[in-house]
């Protein structure tokens, strides 16, 4: 067997503006680019990129323009670049399609599930065959066997064969507690030397049937509760004798984050709001993002309300964004507030239901993509009320799209 050499990447959310900021969508931009320039350093055969190129399944125009003027560099230097598609930019819809067609089609990708038998051959080297995204582990069962009689799997016991996909496999060594796991592992076919995976936002590297399984992890902070784990992507040697070494390559780009998490029980709303602001002045970097996350039992009567959010956002004066995350809980609820709850309006209960859904989802998505989820929660809580099971599925499955 020829030996080869590849880089396996992941997760790289393309035009997320996190937080609603121009210069975080730069940042994913720009820790692409950062990827291609070391991928053309280290000259492998090929490049692989498991899916979630991008964080929408229609990048903006300047997203666009900017992953076409590197994945040329790529082509110039010729380097094929393997995809598939991720829960992010998989197709919105069967009539449209993913964005990662017309990118195939301009040659500047191989969206491995659209070719033939979905995989893609380099003579003597190896065998790389993809699945697409199916976004939920229900779909996934339904779907992926169908896909793969259609598109059946054919590892060559004479090169290295490499499997791409992207969803969380249900080991508990991989997956994180945030994310539903999309495959058992008897789901995924035997016969290949290295599972190239995407998805799973922490790098991971382990054993898995007869070969390896790897989580590349993200390159760029999607959510603060990521920030702590390292950004790049594996660069794969494989020798002569078929033997597979992923070294973990470092990103310099990423943006810093500093998260301040804080335990408050039992403080009042004023003292939480001095302490707060002391943090964040002590943490003050130049272009860091700073995330207090303030936990905790308020004193009784006390409300989270009285907390001032905005004086702790304003606390810095270098860094690019303060974002408070504000997980404090209210030890006692007023028989006087039960009592104005129950006999207020029901939109007011719905407004008050869409503000705190607002908060929560905003922490991991942009506030468009935050206000679409808070809505759906919010149309949820009457037909699970009502034991609606029809209209909660349906719900469910517009909300997946």
């Amino acid at each position: 067997m020829k030996p080869f050499s590849f880089v396996h990447a992941s997760d790289l959310h393309l035009g997320y503006a996190q937080y609603g900021l121009e210069a975080r969508r730069q940042d994913f931009d720009n820790a692409f680019a950062e990827l291609v320039d070391k991928t053309i350093e280290l000259k492998p055969d090929f490049m692989i990129i498991a899916g979630d190129l991008f964080h929408h399944a229609r990048p903006s125009n300047t997203t666009l323009e900017n992953t076409i003027r590197s994945f040329k560099r790529l082509k110039d230097a010729g380097i094929p670049v393997l995809t598939v598609d991720g829960s992010h930019d998989s197709a919105p819809n069967a009539i449209t399609g993913t964005i990662l067609n017309p990118l195939d089609s301009a040659g500047l990708i191989y969206y491995l599930p659209r070719h033939e038998g979905a995989c893609w051959r380099k003579t003597g080297c190896c065998y790389v065959y993809g699945i697409p995204n199916f976004r939920s582990r229900r779909k996934t069962e339904e779907a992926l066997p169908e896909f793969m009689a259609q598109n059946p799997p054919a590892p060559d016991a004479s090169v290295a064969n490499i499997f791409v996909f992207h969803m969380a496999i249900d080991l508990p060594s991989v997956k994180p507690p945030y994310i539903e796991a999309e495959a058992s592992p008897e789901l995924i076919p035997e016969g290949f030397d290295y599972y190239a995976g995407g998805h799973v936002h922490e790098r991971f590297l382990g054993k898995f049937k007869k070969g390896l399984l790897a989580y590349s992890g993200c390159t760029e902070t999607v959510g603060y509760d990521e920030a702590k784990n390292k950004k790049g992507f594996f660069y794969v040697i494989v020798d002569e004798k078929g033997k597979i070494s992923a070294e973990a390559i470092e990103l310099k780009l990423p943006r810093k984050f500093v998260v301040l998490e804080q335990e408050f029980s039992g403080v009042n709303a004023a003292k939480i709001t001095e302490r707060a602001v002391q943090m964040v002045k002590d943490a003050d970097e130049e272009g860091t993002v700073v995330i207090p996350v303030l936990r905790g039992v308020l004193p009784a009567e006390a409300s989270r309300a009285e907390v001032d959010v905005a004086q702790i956002r304003g606390a810095a004066a270098k860094a690019l964004l303060v974002h408070p995350v504000v997980l404090l809980r209210e030890s006692a609820v007023s028989e006087e507030i039960v009592r104005s709850i129950f006999e207020s309006e029901f939109k007011d209960l719905k407004t008050k239901a869409f503000e705190y859904f607002l908060q929560i989802f905003a922490e991991r998505y942009s506030r468009e993509e935050a206000e679409r989820i808070a809505r759906s929660a919010l149309g949820l809580i009457e037909p699970l009320i009502r034991k609606q099971e029809d209209k909660v599925k349906q719900m469910l499955e517009e909300l997946l799209k």
